[in-house]
């Protein structure tokens, strides 16, 4: 399945830019057909997922069809039980992320060949905490962490992963795989490798009994459930726009900028502090309570929350409130770290940013709660801190001097179909 696009602010807005039409996130069925009519020259590329149990172009804005599952599952006999066949040269082989030779071929692949921004100024850097925390969630399966090795030299060339998520779509909950890190080697583009990956981790996927999925991309395939756009908040503006991700705004100095992205010292919140391990049983019901509102969200367990949301070092960092009267916890917050190398610049290598995670909030105004978590971010050294316009983030992006990003996101569900495009603010999922 697919993957997303490196953000990077948008380079044709000043850096302290509020202009944004009110309706940029409402896309509306009209506007995604008519996005696809326009871009007909598309349809090459989607040879592939015309034939997959999707949502269809064709098929939009169309609501005879019931929502649900698309395909009915098979029996698991039934299932292809050998890999699919891979171009000569090549082998699939099951990628142990326990394993450091194995973790760190993973993070030489993707460092050198993952998600760039359009201008190739920036690609993703997931460290190896990161994958191991991303890749090894309660009940993953080794089996589809997926690998394609060149048969003489041994190199890894491509990877693709799932791991299992308990999705609840409206007032169903459904078993899925998260696919993420679709990733082939720059030099072997053409070999159309990505669509025999996607089809292998689907297979594997169904001899688990799993039929539906969950992803994102960068890109509009047949047929976004939702589409995000990311918003970025300078944390060190003078880094940001030495390395071209900023740009200096019409009639602004660097000293002014810098004041303007200026943060306090500490935190405002009282009783603001980290999460530690005997917090999750109370994080646990704040999210599950929050997250009912939304069309499509997480169904999160204790032992999710203690995976997902536990602070990590340079992986997650959660943060909640907890009343100095009666010692409830009443707010949450998190992000998660996920630097980006930086291609060609003489004095900076590696971009320091936060992405904002599960935020929620009972008595803590959000508007609060996230400033405290741009100053905690602002103290690590974070150099940026980025934020999807999904669940109620719409309400701090513009107050808290967040730019509008020219990264897009693409919310896709496989063998599941919605007959309404969701707004980005009925949507209670963050995929890494």
């Amino acid at each position: 399945m697919a993957d997303k696009d490196a953000p990077t602010e948008n380079n044709n807005t000043s850096i302290d830019s509020n202009a944004q039409s009110e309706n940029d996130n409402e896309m509306s069925i009209d506007a995604l057909a008519r996005k696809v009519q326009e871009s007909l020259s598309l349809s090459k590329r989607h040879k592939f997922w015309e034939t997959q149990p999707v949502g269809q172009f064709k098929d939009l804005g169309d609501t005879n069809f019931p929502e649900g599952p698309i395909e009915p599952p098979t029996p698991i006999s039934q299932v292809k039980q050998e890999p699919y066949n891979l171009p000569g040269p090549y082998e699939w082989i099951t990628c142990d992320v326990d394993s450091e030779e194995v973790c760190s071929e993973i993070y030489t692949l993707l460092t050198n060949n993952y998600v760039e921004d359009d201008e190739n100024m920036f690609r993703f850097n997931y460290s190896k905490e990161f994958l191991r925390w991303a890749l090894r969630p309660p009940g993953y399966f080794k089996s589809w962490h997926i690998g394609v090795r060149v048969k003489t030299s041994k190199k890894l060339v491509a990877f693709i992963t799932g791991i299992p998520a308990k999705i609840r779509v409206r007032d169903a909950v459904v078993v899925m795989a998260e696919v993420n890190f679709l990733c082939v080697h720059k030099k072997l583009r053409s070999k159309r490798l990505a669509p025999v990956m996607i089809k292998e981790v689907t297979r594997r996927v169904h001899l688990e009994n799993i039929w539906q999925a969950a992803y994102t991309a960068g890109v509009v395939l047949p047929t976004p459930i939702t589409t995000c756009q990311y918003w970025h908040r300078s944390l060190n503006p003078k880094k940001l726009i030495d390395v071209g991700f900023s740009r200096l705004g019409a009639r602004m100095t660097m000293s002014r900028t810098i004041k303007l992205y200026k943060l306090p010292e500490k935190t405002v919140t009282p009783g603001f502090r980290k999460m530690e391990p005997h917090d999750v049983p109370a994080v646990t019901r704040l999210l599950k309570n929050y997250l009912k509102q939304f069309a499509v969200a997480p169904d999160f367990d204790e032992d999710d929350v203690e995976h997902w949301l536990l602070p990590r070092e340079n992986v997650m960092d959660s943060f909640l409130v907890e009343s100095p009267e009666n010692h409830q916890i009443t707010d949450f917050c998190s992000f998660y770290t996920l630097p980006s190398s930086i291609l060609g610049s003489p004095n900076h290598s590696t971009l320091k940013a936060a992405y904002s995670y599960y935020n929620v909030t009972t008595k803590t105004h959000l508007l609060q709660l996230m400033n405290d978590a741009l100053i905690v971010a602002k103290k690590n050294e974070f150099d940026v801190f980025n934020a999807l316009d999904v669940m109620q983030n719409e309400t701090f992006l513009k107050e808290l001097k967040f730019g509008p990003g020219d990264g897009k996101l693409h919310y896709y569900l496989y063998n599941y179909r919605l007959n309404h495009v969701l707004k980005a603010s009925e949507l209670g999922l963050v995929l890494l």
